[in-house]
């Protein structure tokens, strides 16, 4: 059986919430979002879904690098 995540089941709090909108609008990877608040992918999606944050990058690459 595989390993639970270490935040498995505990509640979503706004704090958290806070983080994943912040990291969002920063145009961060839904996995680097993931593995800065303990959760995974999958959580990550939820927590964006329940709050309306959009996780869709911007026209624009990540991390303010210019192309």
């Amino acid at each position: 059986m595989a390993k639970r995540p270490a935040h498995h089941r505990e509640p979503i709090t706004p704090a958290v919430a806070r983080q994943v909108r912040d990291l969002a609008h920063g145009n961060t990877p839904t996995r680097v979002i993931g593995l800065k608040i303990v959760r995974t992918p999958d959580a990550v999606y939820q927590i964006a879904s329940k709050n309306g944050i959009s996780l869709d990058p911007p026209n624009q690459s990540p991390y303010g690098r210019r192309t």
